[in-house]
């Protein structure tokens, strides 16, 4: 019933937009979270909105470089060995994943739920309220070598054929009358026209206020330290700020969401894959574009006053240091790609864990066994770019609409 009462535990993009499309069904709804709104994994990341990304992880090129990063400590993508009989079981279902025809279907799955995110995003940012940088020009995705352009061109062939995704190419000679603020000399790159940026941290703050404004309760350092389950429903929730019961209970943890199997009685695969970033004043040249490189496993975002570079990927756990050669990798690595990489001050160092799923699939829909509650996590590194879409899913499981939208393939039960 659209007066019942919702908690939503977690206030990073995800569970902001699952409380943003309940409230707007009218349900009563409090947010809580561990820590601030909008924090985590939601306040440091590249800000990318990106339709373009419908290859899942699960390649076969990642499976080679995860497997060659065993005996390569500072690659920019690693598996760190580990003494966790999960990490061991969530690699072998990811590589059993890692198949030209299993990329696809994930590719497929996502096409479907990445375009209706995109519109969603473009109705919600036209509120000038809204105000966090919002640049709809697209991304490009740029390459030194020419060895690693050509290979990118049988990659978007690919997309063109089974995904009907095409960008414009931009041949070496005519990439810096593009973007000056690229070096001379790369090799070429891609524009995707139909992705988009924002920066992060001011679409938590602007989301919230106007939640905030229709009625919905953001409770902050409010942890989450127990589930009081009744036969195959959620009585109530302990957590730090004492007792809270609900209606219906929406679980938005992010990589945190493992932690909560036992207590819902499911399989719960995410696995932590720890990123970090760096924002820096603007340097002498912004890029007036945001851009990608494969070759180098980083991003580049240009925001007002500034520039952050993001990105590499481990599988370290929870491990919670922050290494300096880390935040240097990224800046080398952006020096093969613009004049002017680097301002004259760090304004912040970041990490933080994204949600993995072995099949490269968010999950989200009711918890098997549980009436009352849901899942809405294991996003991976599409966040930012699908949590209008998860939130839209939520609500409509919660109000029992049809939906065209590929709910079976994204449900927890598909773990059981």
């Amino acid at each position: 019933m659209a007066n019942d009462r919702i908690i939503v535990v977690g206030a990073g993009h995800i569970g902001i937009a699952c409380s943003h499309y309940l409230r707007q069904d009218g349900y009563d709804v409090t947010v809580i979270d561990q820590g601030e709104i909008g924090g985590a994994c939601s306040q440091a990341n590249c800000g990318y909105v990106a339709p373009s990304h419908v290859l899942p992880l699960t390649t076969p090129k990642t499976l080679r470089e995860g497997l060659k990063s065993f005996l390569r400590p500072r690659a920019a993508f690693r598996v760190r060995p580990q003494l966790r009989p999960s990490l061991y079981r969530w690699m072998y279902q990811f590589a059993r994943r890692c198949t030209h025809s299993r990329m696809l279907d994930a590719g497929k799955t996502l096409r479907s739920i990445l375009n209706v995110s995109a519109d969603e995003y473009r109705k919600l940012l036209a509120d000038p309220t809204m105000d966090c940088e919002w640049h709809d020009d697209g991304l490009l995705f740029v390459f030194a070598e020419e060895k690693a352009l050509r290979h990118y061109t049988e990659t978007d062939r690919m997309l063109t054929e089974e995904f009907g995704l095409s960008a414009r190419l931009i041949p070496g000679e005519e990439l810096v009358s593009f973007e000056p603020a690229l070096r001379q000399g790369l090799a070429g790159a891609y524009l995707y026209e139909d992705d988009g940026y924002l920066r992060p941290d001011k679409l938590n703050s602007a989301w919230s206020r106007r939640l905030e404004t229709d009625g919905v309760s953001f409770i902050e350092h409010c942890r989450l330290e127990g589930i009081e389950k009744n036969g195959g429903s959620i009585t109530g929730l302990n957590t730090s700020q004492g007792p809270m019961q609900a209606d219906r209970y929406v679980f938005a943890t992010g990589a945190w969401s493992s932690r909560l199997a036992a207590d819902l009685g499911c399989d719960i695969p995410v696995e932590p894959g720890k990123g970090f970033s760096v924002t820096m004043t603007a340097p002498e040249q912004l890029p007036r574009y945001p851009f990608l490189s494969e070759e180098a496993h980083i991003g580049v975002t240009p925001f007002a006053g500034g520039l952050r570079i993001g990105s590499m990927m481990e599988f370290a756990g929870f491990d919670d240091s922050l290494p300096e050669f880390r935040i240097r990798q990224l800046k080398d690595a952006a020096r093969r790609f613009l004049q002017h990489p680097v301002g004259a001050a760090d304004t912040h160092t970041w990490y933080g864990w994204r949600p993995m799923t072995w099949d490269s699939l968010p999950i989200v829909g009711r918890v098997p066994g549980l009436s009352n509650a849901l899942l809405a996590a294991g996003h991976n590194m599409l966040g930012l770019t699908l949590a209008p879409v998860t939130g839209k899913m939520i609500a409509d499981i919660v109000a029992e609409r049809p939906s065209d939208l590929p709910l079976a393939a994204l449900s927890p039960a598909r773990f059981s």
